[in-house]
This record gives structure tokens, C-alpha cells and sequence, in this order.
């Protein structure tokens, strides 16, 4: 894909209806800390992704503790969107959340209705279905694209030692 937002970028989809689609890119660190964006949060370490080019302004979390985080919607088998967030302030200001346990995002990546089907019938998208639940909260940008596109298999694995520009190979 051209567009530099989805460049070699590892997308959870949160929500897909006929009303359209969301998502959060999980390989996009980007240069805020959690600090930056909560000033009031004593941890403040935590890296802040970017979800994508919507609503840049808003901030998003994924984790795997529903028996800290109430109130979170499950979207994958122990992955967890949203929740309450005052206790997610808590949790963290007590230093009783680890990095992996939780993901921030500023903005989202989202598709009007069609949108993304149109785009995955011009194969613009390579979807897995299946797929290790640590990478998505690994902290390590380069290699959860690399090992998200080698788990796909032998007719998408040697994409991953692919140069970033082939035309400068």
C-alpha cells in the first residue's frame, strides 16, 4: 500500500458491520509517551501508537485484563477495546499495569460502508484470521509486521524479507 499511514502496518480490526469498519494500527509507535497525552499519570513510560489518520486527537486502549479493566468489549479471544477508563488511570498511576497488558492509540483507522470490502477485493489488504495475541501487544514495531506476515505461510513469507523500497534493491 502507498499510503504512508498503512505503510508495512499491522492492523486489529475493533469493528466491521455494514455501517463500515475500525481499527487500530498495532506497529506504529509514535514519538508520545503515555506522560504526554496524561500529564496527571505518574507512569507516564508507556509508548502511545498511532492508531491511524482518524480523530488523531483521541485516545484509544486495547488490553488483556478484563479482571482489572471493567467494562471492555472483547474483539478477540482475550483481547479487550476499551473499558473504564478512570480505573485504567488508577491501574497505572499504582504502576498495577505492564506494557504488555495494555496498548494506547491516538486515533483510529477507520472505513466508510464498503470502503474496506471494496479494498480487500483489490487485494490491497492481506488478512489473517488466526494469529499469536502476544504481537499485539509486543513493543518492538519492525519485527511484529515481519512475524504477523511470516505466520501467514509460505505464499506470503518471503514478503517479509522484502526491502521497504524495492526499487532501491
Amino acid at each position: 500500500m502507498m499510503d504512508p499511514n498503512f505503510k508495512r502496518s499491522v492492523i486489529l480490526l475493533t469493528e466491521y458491520s455494514e455501517e463500515g469498519a475500525m481499527g487500530f494500527v498495532l506497529n506504529h509507535q509514535s514519538e508520545l509517551l503515555l506522560g504526554d497525552v496524561l500529564p496527571d499519570t505518574s507512569y507516564s513510560e508507556i509508548p502511545v501508537y498511532d492508531g491511524g489518520p482518524v480523530a488523531k486527537n483521541t485516545l484509544h486502549f486495547i488490553h488483556r485484563c478484563p479482571e482489572k479493566i471493567p467494562g471492555g468489549i472483547e474483539i478477540w479471544d482475550n483481547i479487550f477495546w476499551g473499558g473504564d477508563f478512570e480505573v485504567v488511570k488508577d491501574l497505572i498511576s499504582n504502576y498495577q499495569l505492564r506494557e504488555n497488558e495494555i496498548k494506547f492509540f491516538a486515533g483510529y483507522s477507520g472505513w466508510t460502508p464498503g470502503q474496506l470490502d471494496d479494498e480487500l477485493t483489490e487485494d490491497t489488504w492481506i488478512v489473517a484470521n488466526r494469529f499469536n495475541s502476544d504481537l499485539v501487544f509486543a513493543n518492538n514495531d519492525h519485527n511484529i509486521w515481519r512475524e504477523v506476515v511470516i505466520s501467514l505461510g509460505n505464499r506470503y513469507a518471503h514478503i517479509a524479507n522484502f526491502p521497504e523500497n524495492p526499487s532501491l534493491n
